[in-house]
């Protein structure tokens, strides 16, 4: 795939048709005020029918699985499960139906897409991939079509980078429930969550290194369970991210990912990872999209910019930015090209493809916007001007989900132990 085919086209116009009717007039409440972003993008889902895909899909899937559950305890083997997850596997994951919304919705909130994503993909994924059938009707398919909020929660004040090693949320039973214990911090969507995937470690009593780490969902609501309200940060301003205080909460085997303690059949880190090499690859669309609007806004301001008597976009320097992001366009839309073509054969990125993956598309995006910045002098200083958030936005590409450090460390290790 070397460029957007006429199909692809026409939806990426209706959805920056979209933006440009439904989300552009809302940039002032959405970034500088305090209004969640839920609204607009439920309804972004209904106006080109996502959720009654998702709806379609999820019936379809859960059919599948029926089936393949039967099967398997005929025979006894896990054979017509796994031809049930080759067949989600080899339909695409959705491509580029999946990226071009990204892509239109960076073009003028990134905070938005976080949190679709974060609901959308990373809670709703971890159900699906971990949960047994009736978790995935019980909690999924709400996420999936937007009906419900989701959080997924990971990251702990103490922790950040080292998210295993640094844990100290638990889990600890007690007759046939688990008593859940700790806070979580940094968590998109966490204010509003109406269903939040909790990680944590199953205390035995033994050394917190070698304990098992479990999924939990929670409800809003529960008795122990707080969500603080939105945090103040630097980007992002219309992706609400808060914390979550976990104290003495209660909760029965039903809520546990996969109904099991067995680290290789639900949760673990292992399913961790997965979720981390889905946010990872997202990452290139996302900043696909920003660099594509600070070069388009950049390319008009350079033409109508007239200083020392003519246009800067006549100076060579200004001329030189404008190349190099060019350039990174290009990288990125290559490598979005490569997502796609790899989920139309049915296959997805390793971690350390997605690291590499990500690693790029943040400080590319984080370069071109702070190019941006510098291009519009003291305007795109200005809030007024869009390149102001597009640089702030950016920037968090190179920090959650793993830090540009932890990226390099991922793409080290996969090379040395190919060598």
């Amino acid at each position: 795939m070397f460029e957007w085919s006429e199909e692809h086209a026409m939806v990426r116009d209706a959805v920056r048709q979209f933006v440009d009717n439904e989300i552009r007039p809302r940039r002032e409440e959405l970034e500088f005020g305090d209004a969640a972003p839920y609204d607009v993008l439920r309804k972004m889902f209904q106006t080109f029918g996502l959720d009654a895909m998702a709806r379609d899909q999820f019936k379809k899937r859960i059919e599948r699985e029926r089936t393949a559950a039967d099967a398997a305890q005929s025979d006894g083997t896990e054979a017509a499960r796994s031809g049930a997850d080759d067949e989600e596997r080899s339909s695409g994951g959705g491509g580029a139906m999946f990226m071009i919304p990204i892509i239109e919705l960076c073009r003028c909130s990134p905070g938005m897409v976080t949190a679709m994503g974060v609901s959308v993909g990373l809670t709703a994924a971890a159900v699906m991939s971990k949960g047994t059938i009736e978790q995935k009707e019980r909690w999924a398919l709400d996420l999936l079509t937007l009906d419900k909020i989701g959080a997924w929660a990971i990251t702990e004040p103490n922790s950040g980078s080292d998210a295993f090693g640094g844990m100290q949320s638990t889990a600890r039973r007690d007759g046939d429930e688990y008593v859940l214990n700790g806070s979580k911090t940094f968590i998109t969507n966490g204010p509003y969550a109406d269903t939040t995937v909790f990680i944590c470690k199953l205390d035995e009593g033994n050394e917190p290194e070698d304990r098992k780490v479990l999924h939990f969902v929670l409800d809003k609501g529960m008795p122990g369970f707080e969500q603080s309200k939105p945090l103040r940060k630097m980007g992002l301003h219309s992706s609400p991210t808060g914390q979550l205080f976990l104290t003495d909460v209660r909760v029965g085997r039903d809520r546990l990912l996969g109904e099991t303690e067995d680290v290789s059949a639900g949760g673990g880190r292992d399913a961790a990872k997965a979720t981390f090499t889905m946010e990872r690859t997202a990452v290139a669309a996302m900043a696909l999209g920003i660099v594509e609007r600070c070069l388009e806004l950049c390319l008009d301001y350079a033409k109508e910019r007239v200083q020392f008597g003519k246009p800067i976009a006549e100076y060579q320097l200004i001329q030189l930015k404008l190349a190099r992001m060019e350039v990174a366009r290009l990288n990125l839309q290559n490598l979005v090209f490569r997502q796609i073509e790899m989920a139309s054969a049915g296959r997805q990125m390793s971690l350390a493809e997605a690291s590499a993956c990500k690693l790029y598309g943040a400080q590319a995006a984080t370069e071109v916007a702070l190019e941006a910045v510098q291009l519009f002098g003291g305007n795109g200083y200005m809030a007024e001007y869009e390149v102001e958030q597009l640089a702030r936005d950016a920037k968090v590409l190179q920090i959650y989900a793993g830090t540009d450090e932890i990226q390099v460390g991922q793409i080290a290790r996969s090379l040395l132990a190919d060598a």
